[in-house]
């Protein structure tokens, strides 16, 4: 369910999956690493569709995914050694002010028409953010991602889309940065990821069909408050 609503957003469902793991008992050291997993599996089922369905801006996407690669295994080498209390708390904000854009910001079409240069330089600024903190706190970086490209003017379907395809690699390269912290269980890694693959088939096949841009920044904007108010619950409990 998670990765099928959150492929819609081209998100991936690392930051729900993290206190879910938790809450079944599995450990935090466990959970995160498993959880970029996952995203990185779910997303990839999302971007095959994404990109039969020609939605994905290629100019945008690999320069982001490039450079989120970098950073997010660098995060995640800093997670032991960072209050995460408060880092979940700025990162809740961030989530309540992205979720309003999603939901009541109205962007224009120019990232499109941006040259090479400018291109590269946003996908610096967008991947090195995404996937530091996404590696830090193992969620893959996506609510990152999409309301900047959606502020920058992209079609809200190619936001998701294009995010994807960064949070694939993201996700990945956070995992791999975290996996020396904790050992997997590659039984319910596999049960999970079969899951995951299925519920990232059909959200991204009911966003590709089925959803108008306006539907689907209202599907994000919902989600990012939901993930935020989650967040604030465990800061503060």
């Amino acid at each position: 369910m998670f990765s099928g609503l959150l492929a819609m957003a081209g998100l991936g469902a690392a930051f729900l999956f993290v206190p879910f793991f938790y809450y079944l008992g599995v450990p935090l050291a466990e959970a995160a690493p498993a959880a970029l997993l996952l995203n990185a599996i779910s997303l990839s089922f999302a971007t095959v569709n994404y990109w039969r369905g020609r939605l994905i801006d290629w100019r945008i996407a690999l320069p982001i995914a490039a450079i989120a690669v970098v950073f997010a295994p660098l995060g995640a080498r800093l997670t032991p050694h960072v209050d995460k209390s408060t880092l979940l708390f700025l990162f809740a904000v961030f989530l309540v002010f992205a979720g309003g854009m999603m939901l009541f910001y109205q962007g224009q079409a120019r990232a499109q028409n941006a040259g090479s240069a400018r291109v590269w330089l946003v996908g610096a600024g967008v991947g090195s953010t995404a996937g530091f903190i996404g590696g830090l706190l193992g969620v893959g970086g996506g609510n990152i991602i999409v309301p900047a490209l959606n502020w920058l003017g992209l079609d809200a379907k190619r936001a998701a889309a294009t995010c994807a395809v960064a949070v694939v690699f993201s996700s990945l390269s956070g995992f791999f940065g975290h996996v020396s912290f904790g050992k997997m269980d590659v039984t319910f890694l596999g049960i999970m990821a079969l899951m995951a693959a299925g519920g990232s088939l059909i959200g991204s096949q009911l966003m590709k069909e089925k959803l108008s841009s306006g539907q689907l920044k209202k599907v994000i904007g919902i989600a990012l408050w939901l993930i935020a108010a989650k967040m604030f619950f465990d800061v503060f409990k």
